[in-house]
């Protein structure tokens, strides 16, 4: 296969995500580094939403190229919790962070069938395939090292994310 992603006899132009378009904005700063953008705002507030932004768009982008654990039972469902409104498909980043999830649970005795998932292929097929608002828990037991990628344009598919406006997924937006 070609590197465009189509048969090796047709070339074309290659789509980027809009999360690329998005880390283009960001001025390409390192994390911990302040950008141009950021030098010349006034408003510390407006520099430190824009240093989380870049480093909330770095845990992303590792995220979706590192494949994680997802607990599945009998019928190979991921082991999933519902919270305001949102139901959240739970991944481990290593076995010692779904076995700190099971005791925290009060089940670390018992056997943890999972399975080893793409975080790219979670994001966007396993959340498309819930049916309801969904996002990814990462690490749902280790506190403050914890993420969470909720079900908003830029992290899923646009056809599934929430309109945090409207309350709303894409699908659901009146026409």
């Amino acid at each position: 296969m070609a590197d465009h992603g189509g048969d090796g006899g047709r070339t074309g132009h290659i789509r980027r995500s809009p999360l690329s378009e998005y880390a283009e904005m960001t001025d390409a700063a390192a994390p911990g580094e302040v950008s141009r953008e950021e030098r010349a705002a006034p408003d510390p507030e407006v520099v430190d939403v824009r240093r989380r932004r870049r480093e909330f768009a770095a845990v992303l982008g590792e995220f979706r190229r590192t494949p994680v654990l997802v607990p599945v039972d009998a019928e190979e469902n991921p082991l999933t919790a519902d919270q305001g409104g949102v139901r959240w498909i739970l991944a481990f980043s290593n076995e010692p962070a779904l076995a700190r999830f099971a005791v925290a649970r009060g089940e670390g005795e018992r056997e943890w069938a999972y399975r080893r998932v793409l975080g790219a292929r979670l994001l966007d097929a396993g959340v498309a395939a819930v049916g309801v608002p969904c996002g990814v828990a990462l690490d749902a037991a280790d506190g403050d090292e914890g993420v969470l990628f909720p079900p908003v344009a830029g992290i899923v598919p646009d056809a599934v994310a929430v309109d945090p406006a409207a309350g709303t997924t894409d699908a659901e937006a009146p026409r």
